[in-house]
């Protein structure tokens, strides 16, 4: 039997009538009865975290199964219907992918490290040949790869035309790159280069700003984990890097809005299913709610190829009691999650 689904959907701001039929929605009424699952309210096409690594406990770093699909459904449960995960310690269960309960998963494969950089933690693949391996992550993957800009704040990063010998590889095979950059160097060296994302940005230059805004490249700061761990830095000289350049994203993430950077919601840390939080921390560095709710929701799934609440589009909404887009904090209370067509609350 098909869902029913009637209330205000966003971002248009509209009242309507929406149907789930099988896992495509429809706004034309179907024949026949249809169980209504939700009258009123205000309709999302499904939450979205685009940085986030499950599949370990905190402080480990083996890949588990077990807590891949925990932290998954923590996700859910949340009414996160889509990840994005820019590196993993494993790969992704099939059972738990093809789950009819599953969120939308993005992969991008290991995290890239090439072997000139100072220095690689331990779960990093090395590479010489990051080219190569970058493709080929994209290709083995949902087209992205990630790849370590650097790993160090005064030893030098990547050098810039290899980073971009990289992204013109990755885009003539079809695919995207994502970069975790936190020097001044290793994010100007991304940003001239065309990166489709920057992650983190951590002592981010302000040319930078104009560098995305013409290259087309995503920022996603992932204010949560920073402001979790920038406090509990000790008062080294790395420590006072690290929370200067936790201030520094603060101040551009709101740059970045005002000069047309599509800047994205991802957590990149523990508890799962916390995307709420990262959209409190975007408020509070100066992005317009509105924007700011996009960003962990329709401006991220259309980053990502999802559609939003449009005909045909896939049949994931999740339904709040008030306008996220004026009271935020509601998006932590889901009255009803649908995904993949199934009513998960």
């Amino acid at each position: 039997m098909p869902l029913h689904l009637r209330g205000t959907v966003l971002p248009e701001g509209v009242v309507r009538d929406v149907w789930a039929l099988g896992d495509r929605l429809t706004f034309d009424r179907p024949s026949g009865p249809a169980d209504t699952v939700a009258d009123g309210g205000f309709l999302l096409p499904g939450l979205v975290d685009v940085h986030t690594h499950p599949g370990a406990a905190e402080g480990e770093t083996v890949f588990d199964p077990a807590v891949f699909a925990e932290q998954i459904a923590a996700h859910r449960d949340a009414g996160t219907t889509a990840l994005r995960f820019p590196g993993l310690l494993g790969d992704v269960p099939a059972e738990v992918r093809d789950a009819p309960d599953a969120p939308r998963m993005i992969t991008a494969g290991r995290w890239l490290a090439w072997a000139g950089l100072s220095k690689n933690a331990g779960f990093h693949t090395v590479t010489a040949d990051l080219v190569t391996a970058a493709v080929a992550e994209a290709k083995a993957n949902d087209g992205w790869c990630k790849l370590m800009a650097d790993w160090d704040f005064e030893a030098p990063p990547v050098p810039h035309e290899l980073l971009r010998t990289v992204v013109e590889a990755v885009h003539a095979a079809g695919g995207r790159v994502a970069a975790h950059c936190q020097s001044a160097e290793g994010v100007l060296g991304a940003a001239r280069a065309g990166i489709d994302s920057i992650e983190h940005g951590m002592g981010m230059p302000e040319e930078c700003v104009g560098l995305m805004a013409a290259h087309g490249t995503a920022y996603v700061p992932t204010l949560t984990a920073f402001a979790r761990s920038a406090p509990q830095i000790k008062s080294t000289a790395r420590g006072r890097l690290w929370q200067e350049g936790h201030r520094t994203m603060i101040r551009r993430v709101r740059e970045a809005h005002d000069a047309g950077v599509t800047v994205l919601a991802g957590t990149d840390s523990a508890p799962f299913g916390n995307v709420a939080t990262e959209v409190e921390h975007l408020i509070a560095a100066g992005l317009p709610a509105e924007s700011a709710v996009g960003a962990a929701s329709w401006t991220a799934r259309a980053f990502l190829g999802l559609p939003a609440l449009t005909e045909g589009a896939l049949a994931d909404i999740t339904v709040y009691d008030a306008d996220p887009r004026r009271e935020p904090a509601v998006l932590r209370h889901p009255r009803r999650i649908v995904l993949r067509g199934r009513v998960i609350r």
